[in-house]
């Protein structure tokens, strides 16, 4: 029944509509009665009651109604272009994928490139600042520990094998040769104030004793960077320490000479007198020489504390050295240059230590014609000839030879009788308090 009165309201082809036909179908069950009287309330109820609703809903909604409509008038025009912008995409992704595939062939690991090499660099870089820091402080820390008071030259020694011992596992590095070339200028200018301080006036044996055991440590690292090592380490040892001693005896020499020129004062007024003396002439008496005799005093005792301390100073630190030079001949069997080994320094320098006095005896000992003050000059000189004796280095024989004046033999004669029979005394002394 709701079927035919839906066909009759309703033209034929539409979609039926469920609310519709549950609504003839209620209709179709009810009496004809009820339809008359009733049911148009019903409608007229209903009606007033969705326009209720309606204006309820519009009144609270209204303005999400209003954007509603608005958002859906805009889509006229934004799906088309969500459409288009689809369409892009779909046509871009082939391009995108095969750039992808471009870029992890490029850049793969296992790649050569030139980016991620340099990449490699800095993330290596990176991680490593603070090893390289630490390297690029040690020329400034090895500079500042032989400049800055307290020099340390142990701790620089020990700085500066740490930089050949990383330049010997890196020698292909250009910045930890940098540093080793920086290194090398401190290590020269230590050496130089090494060599500087054995000229210090008042050298003891323990600061000489360290100082030369510095150098040592230094020269061989200043060797390997000027020249390239030799097979024969033994020979190269020697000739260090022959060096060395050459090096100590020459800043000794100058001391002394410094020490010697400071008695220039002395020296002029002895000058003086030696010219008065020729003035007055050989033929009349001449009482002067006080003033030669200080000079010489001072001269011969000065010559005798710093002849004796080089010598002696020089003996105990190279002991090897001097060994060597004494056994010359047999050293040099199996050697294929006779000229090797060389000799020592100490071989000549007292030689030229004793040349330098007896030239000062000979110019300025005949100035003085006191015979006490001769006595007492001659006599020094035997005390300085036998305190090098104790080291090897008596000169008492040349004094014989010694030409200051017309009774020089029968002088010398006399002193060296009082002087031994002073020695003689001396030692029976000692003797004697042994005993006891």
């Amino acid at each position: 029944m709701a079927d035919l009165l839906y066909d009759l309201l309703l033209p034929s082809g539409t979609t039926p509509d469920a609310s519709l036909l549950e609504y003839l179908t209620t209709l179709a069950s009810q009496p004809l009665s009820s339809l008359e009287s009733s049911e148009p309330q019903a409608l007229a109820h209903s009606s007033h009651a969705l326009l209720l609703s309606l204006q309820s809903l519009s009144k609270k909604s209204h303005k999400q109604i209003i954007e509603s409509a608005t958002h859906h008038a805009s889509l006229r025009t934004t799906l088309p272009a969500l459409a288009a912008s689809t369409a892009e995409l779909r046509n871009a992704l082939p391009r995108l994928d095969s750039e992808a595939v471009r870029f992890a062939t490029t850049y793969n690991r296992d790649s050569d490139n030139d980016v991620l090499a340099r990449r490699k660099k800095a993330l290596l870089l990176s991680r490593n600042v603070e090893r390289l820091v630490d390297v690029l402080e040690l020329p400034p820390l090895l500079s500042s520990s032989i400049s800055t008071a307290p020099v340390n030259y142990s701790s620089a020694l020990d700085l500066n094998g740490h930089i050949r011992r990383l330049h010997s596992l890196y020698p292909k590095s250009p910045l930890v040769t940098s540093i080793s070339a920086e290194a090398d200028d401190v290590m020269r200018n230590m050496a130089a104030n090494l060599i500087l301080s054995l000229k210090a006036p008042g050298l003891k044996l323990p600061a000489a004793l360290r100082t030369i055991s510095w150098l040592r440590r230094v020269l061989p690292d200043l060797e390997a960077v000027a020249t390239a090592p030799t097979n024969n380490g033994s020979k190269s040892s020697d000739a260090r320490e022959r060096a060395l001693g050459a090096v100590l005896l020459v800043c000794r020499l100058a001391t002394l000479m410094t020490m010697l020129e400071a008695l220039e004062p002395l020296r002029e007024l002895a000058d003086q007198e030696k010219a008065r003396q020729k003035a007055i002439g050989s033929g009349n008496a001449w009482s002067g020489g006080q003033q030669t005799e200080r000079y010489l005093k001072r001269y011969i005792e000065i010559f005798r504390e710093q002849s004796f301390a080089i010598v002696n100073m020089f003996l105990k630190l190279f002991p090897t050295t001097t060994a060597v030079a004494t056994d010359g001949p047999a050293a040099t069997t199996g050697s294929d240059d006779p000229l090797e080994p060389i000799p020592s320094a100490l071989a000549t320098f007292p030689l030229y230590l004793v040349d330098m006095l007896l030239e000062t005896l000979r110019v300025y000992l005949p100035t003085v014609k006191d015979q006490g003050a001769r006595d007492s000059l001659l006599t020094q000189v035997l005390y300085c000839a036998g305190s090098l004796e104790r080291l090897g280095g008596d000169f008492g024989l040349f004094l014989a030879s010694l030409d200051v004046g017309p009774e020089a033999e029968e002088e010398w004669v006399e002193v060296v009788k009082r002087h031994k029979a002073l020695a003689g005394r001396l030692e029976s002394i000692v003797g004697e308090q042994k005993k006891g």
